[in-house]
């Protein structure tokens, strides 16, 4: 029996491998691990890349490589007058994936987009806390349970969303990651079944791929979706091979071993367009990276302290050393220069070490802890030397800086928790297009605990910002967050680091790959010629 189920094994691998060889595959080199497939608990721009932009689709997205929104599992919609009701018309026949763990029995419905919305927003819905310690970070930081009043079934491919005030950024928030659509039906099988986590491990969605298995840390395996409402897509199969470092995603699209990587380290850009079978794509990033200072805890509750810190970093010095070759302008507002609404008044922060050794040494400042990621982000190559860079600076005026470092995943949650003390090197890409997903996502009173990584909570900024999301009219809401911008780097709740380019790499023999201004990767549309 032994020798038999051996040899079932043997034919079994072989099969796949013939299967394998005669399908279409797609090899991606992802820098992280997604913490799980549920796009709505999650933040990190790789946590998307694995579940909502391959796994899942939403009311409306946004059209491939750019920030204008098109119809997604809504065919239309309509906006009252007054700004308060919209009307979404679902597509008939779009049809949930069909997995080795789940089959479909109906059709998507307004019960799935109810349910999407319903589970982040009410406390009492089951699958609100359906994981120990889950966060809706995106749905409160878009202050989303402040606009939503309703969210009903008019039938069965209608559904009306009622706002308590109007929101100007809706339907564009609506294109985002925490906005995407699930399976009712798939969720009532879960929790009938007592094993409601498998919701976040093993998904199901609408999107041009399905999830197939993912090997912790290692590789994760997606099939095209026959039943995509667009169409099955050109790629037979999607590998996310999981390479954190840069260097070894290099060498691994040098020798073929996969077909697109993200984020190459800024030293080997020059290497990499020398290489006649790569592509090198890049563009602005509509991105910040910056430093969090908590508001709440001395010494960072005074606003001289934390100008002098700012005054003690030298940017200039700072992005050479991080970004090199590969470009990135200096930060001074919040939001980048390729965005409407940029004030180019503001003035930076100045170089004044002497300057800041003074303030310091009167507010009795002598040591902080400086907070670093693991990871490689587009917005900060690497958290680690940009540590060690504000450390020496740092200390040039007095201060001493102790570096902590954690994996990405551990390090957002401390980042979050309101008496974290010291100073946080974090960033952000643009989710939307608009300035409200800088300013309130970031810096909201509501986003404190969130995504809010300063605890700052300013009247003046606040009240800005929430008239800028209330009237439609483009002037008056770039004249608001002008404003703002102001205000922020008057109080300084955080140093403004660099907006930097961003690059992905991709082999000669892959088409229909685009860079993405909103920093996603996205495989749908993607051929590859073998």
């Amino acid at each position: 029996m032994k020798k038999i189920a051996t040899l079932l094994a043997a034919t079994a691998i072989v099969s796949a491998f013939a299967f394998a060889a005669s399908a279409k595959t797609l090899v991606y080199c992802s820098e992280a691990s997604p913490a799980n497939f549920d796009p709505s608990i999650t933040t990190g721009g790789n946590d998307f890349d694995a579940s909502s932009r391959t796994v899942y689709s939403r009311l409306v997205e946004f059209k491939h490589g750019s920030t204008e929104i098109e119809p997604g599992l809504a065919e239309s919609w309509t906006i009252s007058d007054d700004g308060l009701t919209y009307t979404f018309k679902l597509r008939k026949g779009v049809k949930f994936h069909t997995t080795s763990f789940f089959t479909p029995s109906r059709e998507l419905n307004a019960d799935d987009v109810i349910f999407s919305f319903e589970r982040q927003w009410k406390e009492d819905n089951k699958w609100h806390t359906y994981m120990p310690n889950i966060t809706w970070d995106y749905f409160q930081g878009m202050d989303m349970p402040k606009y939503l009043k309703s969210v009903e079934k008019v039938d069965d491919l209608t559904v009306k969303m009622t706002l308590t005030e109007p929101n100007a950024p809706m339907i564009a928030n609506l294109g985002m990651d925490f906005a995407s659509i699930a399976s009712k039906e798939y969720a009532d099988k879960l929790m009938e079944a007592g094993t409601p986590e498998k919701f976040a491990s093993e998904p199901v969605g609408t999107g041009p791929f399905q999830f197939v298995d993912y090997q912790l840390d290692s590789v994760i395996r997606y099939s095209a979706n026959p039943d995509y409402f667009k169409g099955k897509e050109k790629i037979d199969d999607l590998i996310f091979a999981i390479t954190p470092d840069a260097s070894a995603r290099m060498q691994k699209i040098a020798a073929g071993e996969c077909d697109i990587m993200p984020y190459p380290n800024p030293a080997d850009i020059k290497a990499l367009k020398a290489n006649a079978d790569l592509n090198v794509m890049e563009q602005a990033g509509l991105n910040i990276g910056y430093m969090s200072y908590n508001t709440t805890q001395a010494p960072f509750d005074k606003v001289e302290v934390r100008k002098a810190l700012n005054m003690a970093i030298n940017k200039k010095s700072m992005i050479e050393a991080l970004f090199g070759d590969a470009g990135a302008t200096p930060a001074t507002n919040l939001i980048p220069p390729t965005m409407w609404s940029y004030n180019k008044d503001v003035k930076d922060d100045e170089y004044n070490p002497e300057e800041a050794k003074k303030v310091l040494a009167a507010n009795n400042v002598t040591e902080i802890d400086l907070w670093a990621s693991d990871r490689f982000r587009p917005y900060n190559p690497s958290f680690a030397r940009a540590a060690e860079l504000i450390q020496q600076d740092w200390a040039a005026v007095g201060v001493k800086a102790t570096i902590k470092t954690l994996e990405w995943t551990k390090y957002r949650e401390e980042g979050k928790k309101k008496d974290r003390a010291g100073a946080f090197q974090i960033g952000w890409t643009g989710d939307n297009g608009d300035p409200d997903n800088f300013f309130a996502t970031l810096f909201s009173c509501s986003a404190i605990g969130v995504s809010n990584y300063s605890s700052w909570c300013n009247k003046e900024f606040e009240d800005l910002i929430q008239k800028a999301k209330i009237t439609s009219d483009l002037a008056e809401r770039t004249k608001l967050y002008e404003e703002a911008q102001v205000v922020f780097k008057r109080e300084a709740p955080a140093f403004t680091m660099a907006h930097s380019q961003v690059y992905a790499v991709a082999r000669k023999n892959v088409s229909g790959f685009m860079m993405d201004p909103l920093g996603i990767h996205r495989f749908d549309g993607v051929d590859k010629a073998e």
